[in-house]
């Protein structure tokens, strides 16, 4: 168990070293709003279930329903969020609506709760589709170190334009009905060749 940073610095440059050290409170990464919480790991989970009211789950994959009436209106800061408690670990799932320059887009991005040289221990997937036609997007998530915004304007996750959204929607393109389906695992290292083997959660 870690008691925090066992360095010492002098006065002048303990502000800086503050700053970028791994044992620094995490930032709240609830994104509808600038929430100033800060703390470990247990607080913050603990924090936006109760604070946040947002959705808890368990388990290391998903399916989630986004509907949307009018999806004309695509407004910066539409977006959810929901938390996975996984492998012992805990990842947000970022699912939002932005202008990406003229074109109105939807995203979805995981992120894992705690640093960036954990995160990187994990993988995931995402899917939407319908009509015959899916999207599929897999990568590694990010230490919720890098803000929301960073991520998001990094492009690092499922981009969906909006023409593609209402096609995977079905129907008469007026209501935006998408099903992401995803998952999570576990990479392994490989003791003879140092090759990633997925770990899959079963």
């Amino acid at each position: 168990m870690s008691l925090g940073c066992p360095e010492i610095f002098p006065y002048y440059s303990k502000l800086k070293h503050e700053a970028l050290c791994n044992f620094r409170p995490y930032s709240c990464p609830y994104a509808g709003s600038e929430c100033a919480v800060v703390g470990d790991i247990p607080f913050l989970v603990t924090h936006l279930r109760d604070d946040h009211k947002v959705d808890m789950h368990s388990g290391c994959t998903f399916n989630h329903r986004y509907v949307k009436s009018n999806p004309q209106e695509v407004e910066n800061a539409t977006w959810m969020l929901t938390v996975f408690h996984c492998f012992g670990q805990y990842f947000c799932l970022h699912f939002e609506a932005f202008q990406l320059g003229v074109a109105p887009v939807y995203m979805a991005f995981l992120r894992f709760m705690g640093d960036e040289i954990e995160a990187r221990n994990y993988s995931y997937s995402l899917e939407v589709g319908g009509n015959g036609r899916k999207l599929i997007w897999e990568g590694t998530p990010r230490s919720i170190r890098d803000s929301h915004r960073k991520v998001r304007d990094s492009h690092d996750g499922l981009i969906i334009q909006r023409n593609m959204a209402l096609f995977f929607s079905g129907g008469d393109r007026k209501e935006l009905k998408l099903r992401v389906t995803g998952r999570i695992w576990k990479e392994q290292q490989n003791p003879e060749g140092g090759a990633c083997i997925p770990n899959l959660c079963s």
